[in-house]
């Protein structure tokens, strides 16, 4: 089963074997970690929102229509944490208000990215979304399309005014 594709593995676990579910989690589990520490700066929390993502994962299985696996996971995932804000929050406190923290790396990478989490932080909600996902998780512009309701081309270029913005911005600070 090791060898099966993500989308494969999903679309049996979306049948009804469960048991599968272990091996997608193990392949995923850290990544969905990070990113919703990346995003909230809060392990605590991210690690109950990772669990929840996988929860909701199972329960919603039968919504899984064959399209890209990680696509679906992130979607989740960035769901899970905007609804955990608002339903958190008050009302009129946005994700913009998050403090933003790399995680370290799972290479334990003991580097000093404080001008850069700087950078990050006073980047759009969305767009320090789009630059986690792209850069640092590596989900492509075809995935990052389908999970934003876009076109690769509209992302792509997204991206691209983005890391401008960012590196501005962090030339600025420096």
């Amino acid at each position: 089963m090791e060898t099966l594709s993500d989308e494969i593995l999903m679309q049996k676990v979306a049948e009804g074997n469960l048991d599968l579910l272990k091996v997608l989690f193990d392949r995923h589990h850290k990544h969905v970690y990070h990113y919703l520490y990346k995003m909230s700066g809060d392990s605590m929390l991210s690690e109950d929102l990772t669990q929840d993502v996988f929860y909701k994962l199972i329960k919603y299985r039968s919504s899984y229509k064959n399209g890209s696996f990680v696509s679906w996971l992130f979607t989740i995932a960035r769901n899970n944490l905007r609804g955990h804000f608002t339903r958190n929050h008050n009302p009129y406190e946005k994700l913009d208000v998050l403090e933003y923290k790399l995680a370290e790396d799972e290479n334990d990478v003991q580097e000093d990215y404080s001008q850069l989490q700087h950078a990050l932080n006073q980047l759009d909600p969305a767009d320090r979304d789009l630059v986690i996902l792209n850069r640092f998780k590596e989900i492509r512009y075809e995935e990052l399309a389908e999970m934003m309701g876009s076109t690769p081309g509209a992302v792509k270029t997204k991206v691209c005014r983005v890391l401008k913005k960012l590196k501005k911005i962090y030339l600025e600070n420096n």
